[in-house]
């Protein structure tokens, strides 16, 4: 099972490596360099910021022709009309995911450094899943360690599209697409970038 959706380069925004004057400005740099999707990650308790922030984001991937999916708040991803959503161990389960957004949205699973979990999310409707760090990873420091290999075993037994995550950057990503990878996800090395469009542009040109 393909989607055209899900392949590329997948950037997840953080509010501490984004400031929120240049919110806009920075998020498109990185749709303008080629980034496929954009998952909209906001830990903080600011609901008005975040319900402004997911809707500037509706606008830019509609102008760029690209994914909109939102970090575990089924109701922001609802109200802004998201793509989809990322599910982690402790959020919504996949079923309240689709009652409430229906068939037609994405959903995408955490899996970590378990593919039975993944195989689970398959059975159980999901349309994405998402294995990591499988790199050290600056972002999340204590993350579960995932491998290239388990990546290239994910895709010999899944029918879905396969995201890698953790520590990803221009030096290792052609690993994670080596062994199968759809999408790479991507957080600091992107946002922290001297030039975020060019670093995109160079991650997107591997996926072609």
């Amino acid at each position: 099972m393909s989607d055209s959706r899900l392949r590329g380069l997948y950037a997840i925004t953080d509010e501490n490596l984004i400031s929120e004057s240049a919110f806009a400005k920075t998020v498109e740099q990185a749709l303008q360099g080629g980034a496929a999707i954009i998952q909209y990650r906001d830990k903080s308790s600011d609901d008005t910021k975040r319900r402004q922030q997911a809707a500037l984001l509706r606008a830019l991937c509609s102008q760029y022709a690209a994914t909109l999916i939102i970090n575990d708040d089924l109701t922001l991803a609802k109200t802004v009309a998201a793509d989809g959503v990322h599910l982690g161990e402790n959020d919504a389960t996949i079923s309240e995911a689709r009652m409430l957004l229906g068939d037609t949205r994405l959903i995408g699973v955490s899996c970590y450094n378990q593919l039975q979990r993944a195989l689970a999310a398959q059975s159980a409707g999901a349309d994405y899943v998402a294995f990591g760090a499988i790199f050290d990873s600056p972002t999340k420091q204590a993350a579960r360690s995932a491998s290239c290999a388990l990546i290239t075993a994910a895709k010999s037994q899944l029918s879905i599209p396969v995201c890698a995550i953790g520590g990803i950057d221009t030096s290792n990503v052609a690993k994670v697409i080596g062994a199968g990878a759809d999408m790479a996800a991507m957080i600091s090395a992107l946002w922290n970038a001297d030039d975020i469009k060019h670093t995109s542009e160079l991650i997107a040109r591997l996926f072609h």
